[in-house]
């Protein structure tokens, strides 16, 4: 990065990478590709109204607060401080990361089957796409709490790949796979209009997928 590069050429080493924070921009809330009852009948208008200016919105201040304050404490080179902010971080930084992808992960003109390089190689390592759907599906209903479930590309092998993460753990910070798709099941996902039910959640938002969203991330993880 631009700030690594000065930083080797500054006299004052520390000032470079210190001023490169000072200048950063504060994180901001995406604006949705779509309206909040767009999702309709399969993720409720009042869902997604609370889920993106309420929720997405708290991990995006949360995450500018917790980098401030990081920011302070690198300055003075508190690296206890440091230490104590890296859950915030994870956190609040994972929650922005992860809606972010969720939001062009879902369209309503989604639903349906990906076509092209995507399902084949859906085919090639789960089998057949009824079989991923099946898979990924029940890793999702067996987070157990709050988390999400994820179709994440493994650079290093060249395959696709399910998991699941914790919380608000960042796929690829966590695990290092690529996020293609993740289906958020956290209880403020859904609650609201399937109750306790996770499973008919999941069931439902199979028909707003956007797989052309979910083909060109994979496409843009292969290069």
């Amino acid at each position: 990065s631009l700030c690594f590069f000065f930083s080797f050429r500054s006299s004052a080493k520390l000032i470079a990478p210190l001023g490169c924070l000072v200048s950063r921009q504060k994180h901001t809330l995406p604006d949705l590709p779509y309206d909040y009852g767009a999702l309709e009948p399969h993720i409720s208008a009042e869902i997604m109204q609370l889920h993106h200016s309420k929720h997405h919105a708290t991990y995006v201040n949360n995450l500018n607060v917790a980098e401030e304050k990081y920011k302070e404490a690198l300055a003075k080179g508190d690296v206890t401080a440091q230490v104590s902010l890296q859950p915030a971080l994870k956190f609040n930084g994972g929650g922005h990361i992860n809606h972010t992808i969720f939001w062009t992960n879902l369209s309503p003109n989604g639903g349906g089957e990906p076509k092209g390089e995507l399902l084949e190689a859906i085919k090639r390592d789960f089998g057949s796409f009824a079989n991923f759907k099946e898979k990924l599906t029940a890793v999702s209903v067996g987070v157990q709490g709050s988390g999400w479930g994820w179709l994440g590309y493994n650079k290093e092998q060249g395959r696709l790949q399910i998991a699941a993460c914790a919380n608000q753990d960042p796929l690829q910070g966590t695990t290092g796979l690529i996020p293609l798709l993740g289906i958020d099941v956290w209880e403020h996902a859904y609650y609201l209009q399937y109750k306790n039910v996770r499973p008919d959640y999941l069931k439902a938002i199979w028909n707003v997928i956007n797989w052309e969203n979910v083909s060109s991330r994979y496409a843009a993880s292969k290069k």
